[in-house]
């Protein structure tokens, strides 16, 4: 958004206001008028989703393209990043959006086990069947029915670095965490602290935790562990934790310290790497970090911002996580029919192009040209996506009930902030994970 959304599919800057104006308005975030003539015009599609900045401009420019193709207008309503809480307050007040990006598992089946969804069209099940890694298709259906599908995706294993403070400390992009860390500390001897840590966004931390986990406890233990059918007091949470731990209290890793870290947001943090008063050489996120870094700051990729994929941890293989966006048809809209047209748009690489060639953007997608993007470092992130195929595994914390994985100031966002404030107790910062995912999983 982690998100960000992602995630950003979960750009928290400017959730709250977001939240806050979308509730309180029919429609808001602008409109695209219809097209002459097509066998939508006259109809309106309202969409809901999470993206603020560059990210609901460029997503505004696919749906112009629905416009043109269809004559429908559409409406773009942000969110906020409390999906769920959002959506059954416009199910309840009578105003529901068409269709809703939702950046989240876990949401995702909530409001399908909620009754709130129309399972998609068989022409948006055949699209996907024939242009989606098999994975894909799993996390959008529930109970056996497709009802979510996955638009956008992040890859979530990617670490952003200034190329002039690495130069400058005489680094190498590293190899391995261990190596990262150390890497880290020569940039903070040379002036510069080495990570830009977005603390005041739980869901970036939540996606620290999981990289460290997949690699060290691996993708069976990753798979068990989403599903909440292994404790959070697991020995090799308490492990992945003691060493996300290390970091967080570590001064010279952490740019400005705990606290300082606690206060910035996402956008912050890319910023205190690519913004014109560096703070810190690298920034962990997904490969949103640099559709901001050249959005924001004019940083040109592959020059002034690179990335290393996040090391392997103590022995174990290279994670790849990944986040997404899917797009879901709610039963409660006024325009099902158009809404659902959209979503079969949506599962062609034709509308994925359009937001491949404006930036930031990344389509599990096979058929989506890879020339369609940008640059070679997208062009990079995107082909690693492909390739990975079905060993990918989605970020954890949206795979998990919103309560859990997906609240501000709760449950695992809220704990893990706790534990950057205080890493001195990973036992204890486990059970209490434990205590708050057996209330929301009920397992």
């Amino acid at each position: 958004m982690r998100r960000p959304s992602t995630t950003t599919r979960r750009t928290a800057a400017t959730a709250s206001a977001a939240l806050a104006l979308a509730l309180g308005a029919t429609a808001c975030g602008g409109t695209t008028g219809p097209a002459s003539g097509g066998e939508l015009s006259g109809q309106t599609v309202t969409v809901a989703g999470v993206w603020t900045g560059s990210e609901q401009q460029n997503f505004k420019k696919v749906l112009d393209a629905f416009t043109e193709k269809t004559g429908a207008k559409t409406v773009f309503v942000p969110s906020g990043d409390n999906v769920s809480t959002f959506v059954g307050s416009k199910i309840e007040g009578g105003n529901a959006p068409d269709v809703v990006m939702v950046p989240q598992v876990g949401v995702l089946q909530q409001f399908a086990k909620e009754g709130w969804l129309l399972p998609l069209s068989e022409q948006t099940a055949r699209s996907a069947g024939s242009t989606l890694a098999p994975v894909w298709r799993n996390y959008g259906t529930v109970d056996g029915a497709y009802y979510g599908l996955y638009f956008k995706a992040a890859h979530k294993s990617t670490v952003w670095y200034a190329p002039e403070a690495f130069a400058q400390a005489g680094v190498n992009e590293p190899k391995s965490y261990a190596d990262m860390l150390k890497a880290g500390r020569t940039l903070a001897d040379s002036g510069r602290p080495a990570f830009a840590i977005a603390g005041e966004d739980g869901w970036t931390l939540t996606d620290w935790f999981e990289n460290i986990y997949l690699s060290q406890a691996g993708p069976e233990k990753y798979d068990q562990l989403a599903q909440h059918r292994i404790k959070w007091t697991d020995e090799s949470v308490v492990r992945a934790l003691t060493t996300l731990g290390d970091l967080f209290k570590d001064k010279q890793l952490v740019a400005g310290g705990a606290q300082t870290a606690l206060g910035t947001d996402f956008p912050t943090s890319v910023a205190q790497v690519f913004g014109p008063e560096p703070k810190a050489g690298m920034v962990y996120e997904g490969d949103f970090v640099g559709g901001v870094a050249k959005d924001q700051f004019g940083r040109k990729l592959g020059t002034d911002a690179k990335f290393f994929p996040f090391p392997a941890v103590d022995g174990g293989k290279a994670p790849v996580v990944s986040g997404g966006d899917a797009a879901v048809v709610l039963k409660d809209g006024k325009n099902g029919k158009a809404g659902m047209k959209l979503v079969e748009y949506l599962s062609g690489s034709e509308a994925a192009e359009v937001w491949a060639r404006a930036g930031g953007f990344l389509s599990p997608n096979k058929e989506v040209g890879i020339a369609a993007y940008g640059d070679e470092i997208t062009r990079g992130t995107a082909d690693s996506l492909i390739a990975a195929g079905d060993s990918i595994r989605f970020d954890m914390s949206d795979q998990a009930p919103a309560a859990f994985g997906g609240t501000k100031g709760a449950g695992e966002w809220k704990l893990l902030q706790d534990f950057l404030r205080d890493p001195s107790d990973p036992q204890g910062t486990a059970a209490k994970l434990e205590a708050e995912a057996a209330k929301a999983y009920g397992n």
